[in-house]
């Protein structure tokens, strides 16, 4: 009863006093390499996403989520400490906790107050296929769990029919491991690769703490490379040959610096169009995957009887290019790279779709809020919980990201995308005009009629980043 009015109280708008709160759990599921338009609740009309479908029916949907760190290591260690990349200096692969010294990550500010703190898999960097086939825990921090679990795969090894798509264009090589674009039809069932193991375990424990507040993580590592499913998830995307790549623009890269040209592209990943399209169907058979295992792992949320103070989130870590301006994977600055899933579903909350901006950095401010524990002013993400309950409301005007590898910084708001290289565009800059120019073909940063633009955002970026170091926390010890 407690439950239902403090439910429909905040349904309302009408809070109650921290201390008559109710605690809700939190099951926060990310994938890893998504991007939103590979699912079907952003748009996707080829790969049906039913369950993470499920999870945006009954929750708020954002269509303007940023990562702060366009691949894993960065990301991940930014949205778990409340801190951007370069306020801790993580900014490749590695565990924060040196750098944040003895300050409290999300899952651990929730252990410290009475939650069951648990990962399974990926949740903060972990080598993806190596670290899976090693059963690793990665860059992780032990400080943040009451428990930990890692879910071994065979990865590229897995026996079924198998092919390496990326350098090679004789068609020579077998199925290699590594970062590398293969796509494995497996043999066997769900249960054989790590996501399904994943799946099973996370029931498991929600089944085994549904007595007690829970912090649970449940980190799928599928869509990342290799592109390994069970064969049954493969027919909706065969013959691969009737999958659509993105338009193939001429000239599409002449307007842009160096720096902005992707690190994986169809060229030097020597990939014909076969491949492009075999990539394109296996990312998606993949997500199909994936997606099965979030439905299991929300079933066991239902069949457990605590849905109802269960708050749900499902993103990534980053998005992901599948042949758009002939990029491929992550790493670029672009909004198929930079723009992240994200959907947070509140119980007693109606649905709604949110199209302001949000950072992957709100959700620890966010969710301590909700959920009624003492905030943390040092954090660097704001509280966007205002925003589920009315998806007009504005908490952020402009994103922030960066592509350390890159050395590129993106700031992003409702009419420009600006991208620069280096702190002081030393490596070029790109303008987009996000209004007239959605997908980002034409580059507007060498346009006289756009200097002022570009200076304005050289100054808020310098503003910018003048403020992270301001707060380097690598400092403060």
């Amino acid at each position: 009863m407690k439950q239902f009015l403090f439910t429909a109280l905040v349904t309302l708008g009408i809070a109650l006093p921290a201390e008559a709160a109710p605690k809700y759990n939190v099951l926060f599921i990310i994938s890893d390499d998504l991007t939103s338009t590979a699912l079907s609740c952003y748009g996707n009309t080829v790969c049906k996403t039913p369950n993470i479908d499920a999870i945006a029916a009954r929750g708020t949907r954002f269509t303007r989520a940023y990562c702060q760190g366009t691949y894993c290591g960065p990301s991940r260690a930014s949205f778990l400490t409340g801190y951007y990349p370069h306020a801790i200096g993580v900014l490749g692969y590695k565990s924060p906790r040196p750098a944040i010294g003895n300050r409290v990550t999300w899952p651990q500010h929730f252990k410290n107050h009475g939650y069951y703190s648990a990962r399974v898999s990926k949740i903060y960097h972990m080598g993806v296929p190596i670290g899976i086939e090693q059963g690793s825990h990665g860059a992780d921090d032990e400080a943040s769990w009451t428990e930990r679990f890692n879910s071994k795969g065979p990865e590229w090894r897995a026996p079924g029919d198998g092919e390496t798509l990326q350098n090679n264009p004789d068609g020579k090589k077998p199925a290699v491991g590594g970062n590398t674009f293969v796509v494995v039809e497996a043999d066997g069932d769900d249960l054989v690769h790590s996501d399904g193991k994943t799946a099973e375990k996370a029931a498991e424990l929600i089944h085994l703490h549904k007595d007690k507040p829970f912090w649970l993580g449940v980190g799928f590592v599928r869509p990342h490379v290799p592109f390994v499913a069970p064969r049954s998830y493969y027919p909706p995307f065969k013959p691969y040959s009737k999958m659509v790549l993105p338009p193939k623009i001429p000239g599409n890269w002449d307007d842009i610096p160096k720096a902005g040209i992707n690190y994986c592209t169809s060229a030097n990943m020597k990939m014909d169009i076969r491949r492009q399209k075999k990539s394109v169907g296996g990312y998606y058979a993949s997500v199909a995957y994936m997606d099965a295992q979030v439905g299991k792992v929300l079933a066991a949320l239902k069949k457990s009887g605590v849905a109802d103070r269960t708050i749900v989130i499902f993103t990534s870590d980053h998005g992901y290019h599948l042949g758009e301006h002939d990029f491929w994977a992550k790493v670029s600055l672009r909004d198929e790279s930079a723009q992240v899933p994200l959907i947070i579903s509140v119980p007693g909350q109606k649905p709604a779709v949110c199209k302001s901006f949000v950072e992957l950095l709100d959700l620890y401010p966010t969710l301590t809020s909700l959920c009624a524990l003492p905030a943390q002013p040092r954090l660097q993400g704001k509280d966007i919980s205002p925003m589920i309950q009315d998806p007009e409301h504005k908490v952020r005007t402009t994103a922030f990201s960066v592509a350390p590898m890159r050395k590129g910084f993106l700031l992003r708001d409702d009419q420009w995308a600006y991208i620069q290289y280096g702190e002081d565009a030393e490596r070029g800059v790109e303008l987009f005009d996000m209004k007239a120019d959605l997908k980002q073909y034409t580059n507007l940063a060498k346009n006289p009629v756009y200097q002022k633009t570009v200076t304005q955002f050289k100054t808020r970026l310098a503003a910018k980043l003048k403020s992270l170091r301001d707060n380097d926390l690598r400092r403060q010890k």
